[in-house]
């Protein structure tokens, strides 16, 4: 009986210990990431992918992939306001001001379909062949960036939604990023536990840089450091590399599952979200990228965006038994 009793007192300590994130060495008092409030998706099933914004009408898109569409999310009123159906396997968005449209990659049928103004009206739809993913933009170009297929970037050009280049790579492209700076692009090529720096201008590899972890599917550029931040899922690891010579300056453990990552540059930190459940806060200005925080989240959350000009980290949770998908707004406390 006594050793009945044992366990249950353990129990107990260890569900306490998970509740205030020192299981993940959070303090139980961080406020580095305070959830501000939770906005229901409807009635959307299955995975969430990536997310964009428009500053301007502060709404939020959102690529609901299970349910082939795209919801469009009001914050002000913290509602939807329009959903786009009839899309194939929605993965990457970008809204683009100068021409007020909003492109939408199609995993499941390699289009990029284009939707224009307020009211989202149909506006092109480019072809691209098959498994249509990130989107970056290139603005000083009036350029977009696609990753597409078996090893490919496809650029198109903002003025008539045309495809006019494609820059082939050795495998499918993840995350990608440009240093408009430099005019290089650094992409994670996961099948080849490669990154790949291009030319952005000419789409001509100039550097691969081969990696010793697998997984590598998350990246972000810190420009005040010149480091490529990369989180790796096997094993769960954040790596920083120097972009100029390939160096790897730092390695830390990080939460599981990892499908995006953000740096901070106001408040020096790193925020990566993970389907194992927590977003990972970081030190950007420490070489060894101390924990801030292990904030605990939903299994499967991993997809995000953070938005410097509102101070805020979004985070988007797949429908449970308990609850409806949701938008999870988080705010940013120094």
């Amino acid at each position: 009986m006594r050793q009945l009793i044992m366990i249950a007192i353990v129990a107990v300590i260890l569900t306490t210990l998970s509740f205030t994130g020192e299981s993940t060495g959070q303090p139980a008092t961080d406020k580095s990431l305070q959830l501000e409030t939770k906005i229901p998706l409807g009635s959307v099933a299955g995975r969430i992918d990536h997310m964009a914004i428009d500053l301007e009408r502060h709404r939020l898109f959102v690529a609901e992939l299970g349910n082939d569409s795209v919801g469009v999310v009001d914050l002000n009123t913290q509602k939807i306001v329009h959903r786009i159906s009839g899309l194939k396997e929605p993965q990457g968005v970008a809204y683009i001001r100068m021409n007020d449209s909003l492109y939408v990659a199609n995993g499941g049928d390699g289009s990029v379909r284009v939707y224009h103004g307020p009211d989202y009206s149909p506006a092109g739809r480019i072809d691209l062949g098959a498994d249509a993913d990130n989107i970056r933009a290139d603005l000083a170009a009036n350029h977009i960036l696609v990753g597409f297929g078996s090893g490919a970037i496809a650029v198109v050009d903002l003025r008539d939604n045309a495809k006019i280049k494609t820059f082939a790579l050795k495998a499918h492209p993840e995350s990608f990023q440009l240093d408009a700076a430099s005019g290089q692009l650094f992409v994670n090529l996961p099948n080849t536990r490669t990154i790949a720096v291009l030319d952005a201008n000419t789409g001509k590899e100039e550097h691969t840089w081969p990696l010793r972890h697998g997984g590598n599917f998350p990246m972000a550029l810190d420009p005040e450091r010149k480091r490529v931040l990369v989180a790796f899922r096997n094993p769960a690891k954040l790596a920083a590399f120097d972009w100029q010579t390939s160096g790897l300056l730092s390695e830390v453990d990080i939460c599981g599952d990892a499908d995006d990552l953000f740096v901070d540059q106001k408040l020096n930190r790193i925020y990566v979200t993970c389907g194992a459940g927590f977003i990972d806060v970081l030190r950007a200005d420490d070489a060894k990228y101390s924990r801030v925080a292990g904030v605990p989240t939903v299994a499967g959350a991993r997809t995000g965006l953070f938005v410097p000009e509102m101070d805020r980290l979004l985070l988007g949770v797949r429908a449970r038994f308990t609850e409806p998908a949701a938008i999870w707004v988080y705010r940013t406390a120094p």
